[in-house]
């Protein structure tokens, strides 16, 4: 098996509420899975142990080697990369100054002077549709606008694995088309992606297996067609009646 992230056993406590639970998977290099989930499942706890935002209490992750150590900037230059709910770029800054500093944050960051970060935010602002805005601030853009700059942002750290958390949360259905487009293009790059979704339409276009996690268990992982449709997995959003 060619993994590029595998996780074992990861548990995550927040005093008295466990948040997840005994969670294992590998994510091939190269592969889109998706990580669904009801309100209060786990995923983001999932995204933020991975990228180091948080710490497990108990559990292993590898990816070029065991991560558990490494704080979250170490993680980024080892590159991965992720993007958050809430979009919150750098106030008074362009989109492209917030991009640029992204390239020199990521894995290869040590290695740009601030002229290439430039010349290297402004091509990934072209390829997620965003260079006309290039030179507004980032912090007047509107929510589509912001959701592009947050993957520009990602890809900008130039990431072998990108953790995608409900990017496209809040845009309309045209809008979700170019992002689903979007994500394609990332993996055609040669980046695996581990992508946080509830737009199921996503899911089914984008990912080549689903994991399924319910009050921080991961209760299904396989192909969306499959899994989507398990009795379990169907209880665990709509309720028991419908499953």
């Amino acid at each position: 098996m060619n993994l590029i992230l595998e996780a074992s056993n990861l548990v995550k406590r927040f005093q008295g509420l466990v948040a997840l639970k005994h969670v294992s998977f590998g994510l091939m290099r190269g592969e889109i899975m998706g990580l669904v989930g009801p309100n209060g499942a786990g995923k983001t706890t999932l995204i933020n142990l991975i990228s180091g935002s948080l710490n497990p209490t108990n559990g292993e992750i590898i990816f070029e080697g065991n991560i558990l150590q490494q704080p979250a900037f170490r993680r980024a230059r080892l590159g991965i990369a992720r993007t958050f709910q809430i979009a919150k770029p750098f106030s008074g800054m362009s989109a492209l100054e917030n991009v640029a500093i992204a390239a020199l944050f990521g894995s290869e960051g040590q290695q740009r002077t601030m002229h290439h970060a430039r010349q290297f935010a402004q091509q990934w602002l072209d390829f997620v549709g965003l260079a006309h805005r290039s030179s507004m601030r980032a912090d007047s853009l509107g929510g589509p606008d912001r959701k592009r700059l947050e993957l520009a942002k990602s890809l900008a750290m130039k990431p072998k694995l990108l953790l995608l958390d409900e990017v496209m949360a809040g845009l309309n259905q045209t809008e979700i088309d170019e992002v689903i487009t979007i994500i394609k293009k990332m993996r055609d790059q040669g980046i695996s992606i581990l992508v946080v979704e509830h737009v199921m339409k996503a899911i089914h276009a984008l990912c080549d297996r689903v994991l399924v996690l319910h009050h921080g268990q991961n209760i299904a992982i396989g192909k969306p067609s499959q899994v989507l449709n398990e009795p379990a997995v169907v209880e665990a959003y709509l309720g028991k009646k419908h499953a």
